[in-house]
């Protein structure tokens, strides 16, 4: 007899395939009871490898036993007149094909019930959180509310762009310090900037009642700054005004248009006057515009370019304390991005902010500079938190104030505050991308993942080429367990690194170990001197303490911006029971906010 008449005698190839019917079977019920008993990945690893050897063990016992009436016996010890395989093979063939008959049923079941209920119920749970983002939008302030849109340049001169951008702006900031008037952010009311629209429909947009817009005309010293406030519903002028001034005494035309606003909406200051501008050098206070244009487009190239704006701005006028927290922000911003040497760039920085809120303690600017520096990069938290009350108590209303509050409450655990920090911030400014790119992150942080894919999906529609909109649509999928999704993202991602992070970790997630390792392997080569804290990450992530905890120590010694994440990053939640957690949180200065975050903040990072 041929060995394959052999093996089908003796039923080896029923037995295989039972044998794999039923193994993807059992790891079909290990992916849906592993995440419902809060089991960690390793589980369904064990239990495909054990399966996976005891395919060629079923296999053996096939070819060298027989089951027989008196029960399992060798097949050498059988005679072959008194053998049953036959009556065994039919047996295995009803047992496969009422398995293949369940199979049956249960695709039918999953295509035409399961799968369309769950995505009705994926789908309703993002308009429920749609929803919930449209509504809380919608809910009108009881008080007066104005938008600065950006002055229009009437100039000869192109490059005095700058100086009709920065008066809108002053004045944006001048009347953001009234307690009493909802003033839309900078970022929200700039998007309109060279727009001609409708203006009921671009006040419905930023979520105000009136309309501040004007024209800059600059000729050598001279100006002529036209302004006028419109009642958006009706396009009824409630005030405007035409100011033939200097550059000399600009700060006092500001303080003027200011006054007349708040007088025109009728706002009652209980008692106070309208906010003064701080004077400033007229070179030195556009050189400071020229520096906040260029911070805010966020490239390395633009950064170079803030930095050199602001130092030009300080050696105009070396008292000019906004310029002196310009440039420290812009320092962090480059040290902390590896565009510059990290400890000399914070060094420098910090020179900075300090020099800033010693020229002017009542600029809140300067005490955010000082919260940043005392905070991410300092690991000083009682230092930044005292900062932050300072800005606070100083512009409330101040979008980068609620901005930096957000962050640091994020950074020490507090991930409610940090979510209506950040709410807040959103409502204030509505269109500012930094800031919703950061909601979703704090949200996700704190584990409302569907409405924090739907704001990163309402990031995405607003500008489709934000600058790592795709790997932050990934992580937040990775998070839900979007692995492949996840991976199709990050294949779209441009930026090397977080394109490179996300692909190994979505990779590890869908148990294509070989790929991941090797993605991981380029992704810790090239990026090790500045990513340790991602490569503590990638380790964690794959339940690998003891490297995850050589990086963080590593990320630590490199004094790496990214420690200040530890108690938000939940890619660390393997590593919380570890006995080198706590310590490593106490060299932080965290250990304490750790005991005070809720049960619910310290949950499973996958």
């Amino acid at each position: 007899m041929s060995l394959f008449n052999e093996l089908k005698r003796r039923n080896v190839f029923r037995v295989a395939i039972a044998y794999s019917i039923i193994s993807w079977l059992i790891m079909q019920a290990g992916d849906t009871l592993a995440p419902a008993l809060h089991l960690p990945d390793w589980v369904n690893s064990v239990l495909v490898f054990f399966l996976l050897l005891g395919f060629p063990l079923a296999v053996f016992f096939a070819w060298a036993f027989e089951m027989t009436p008196d029960g399992i016996k060798r097949e050498k010890d059988i005679d072959r007149e008194q053998s049953i395989t036959h009556k065994t093979g039919r047996k295995l063939d009803r047992t496969i094909i009422t398995v293949l008959a369940l199979l049956l049923i249960y695709f039918a079941v999953d295509k035409f019930y399961l799968q369309p209920q769950a995505q009705q119920q994926t789908q309703q749970q993002l308009a429920e959180a749609n929803s919930a983002v449209v509504v809380e939008e919608a809910v009108e302030e009881a008080s007066p509310s104005v938008a600065v849109l950006p002055f229009v340049n009437m100039s000869d001169d192109g490059a005095n762009e700058y100086f009709s951008d920065g008066l809108s702006e002053e004045l944006l900031n001048l009347l953001a310090k009234i307690p009493e008037l909802k003033v839309a952010a900078r970022t929200s009311s700039f998007q309109f900037k060279g727009q001609t629209g409708d203006i009921d429909t671009i006040a419905k947009q930023l979520k105000v009642a009136n309309i501040l817009e004007g024209s800059v005309r600059k000729s050598g010293n001279q100006v002529r700054i036209t302004a006028q406030l419109i009642k958006a519903d009706d396009g009824y002028h409630l005030w405007s005004e035409t100011y033939d001034r200097t550059l000399e005494n600009i700060f006092a035309v500001q303080d003027e248009i200011a006054a007349a606003v708040v007088d025109a909406l009728k706002i009652t200051l209980l008692g106070a006057t309208a906010p003064v501008a701080r004077e400033a050098n007229p070179e030195a206070y556009a050189l400071y515009l020229q520096g906040r244009y260029w911070y805010n487009l966020t490239s390395k190239e633009n950064s170079v370019k803030s930095e050199d704006a602001y130092q030009r701005a300080i050696d105009i006028d070396p008292d000019y304390a906004a310029a002196w927290a310009g440039l420290a922000m812009a320092t962090l911003h480059r040290a902390g991005q590896g565009w510059i040497e990290l400890e000399g760039g914070v060094k420098e920085a910090r020179k900075a902010a300090e020099r800033a809120v010693a020229l002017d303690p009542e600029l809140a600017l300067g005490w955010i500079s000082m919260v940043k520096m005392d905070g991410e990069y300092g690991w000083n938290w009682t230092a930044a938190d005292e900062h932050m009350q300072k800005a606070l108590s100083l512009e409330p209303n101040s979008i980068d104030v609620q901005s930096a509050a957000g962050r640091l409450a994020g950074s020490l655990g507090k991930l409610d505050q940090a979510v209506a920090l950040f709410r807040q911030a959103s409502a204030m400014d509505p269109l500012n991308q930094r800031g919703i790119n950061a909601f979703a992150g704090i949200l996700e942080s704190a584990g409302h993942l569907q409405e924090a894919e739907v704001v990163v999906r309402h990031l995405y529609a607003l500008n489709p080429d934000y600058e790592g909109i795709h790997s932050t649509i990934a992580w937040i999928l990775l998070r839900q367990g979007n692995a492949a999704q996840a991976l199709a993202e990050a294949e779209k991602e441009t930026d090397e690194f977080w394109g490179g992070l996300i692909k190994h970790l979505s990779l590890y997630l869908l148990g294509r170990h070989v790929e991941a390792d090797a993605a991981l392997a380029i992704f810790v080569e090239k990026f090790h001197a500045h990513g340790a804290y991602q490569i503590a990450e990638s380790y964690s992530w794959r339940n690998q303490a003891d490297e995850a905890f050589k990086w963080l120590n590593t990320a630590y010694d490199q004094h790496d911006p990214g420690m200040g994440s530890l108690l938000k990053d939940r890619t660390l939640t393997n590593l919380h029971g570890d006995p080198r957690w706590q310590p490593l949180l106490d060299k932080m200065g965290l250990l304490n906010a750790w005991n005070e975050m809720p049960a619910r903040h310290k949950g499973a990072a996958q």
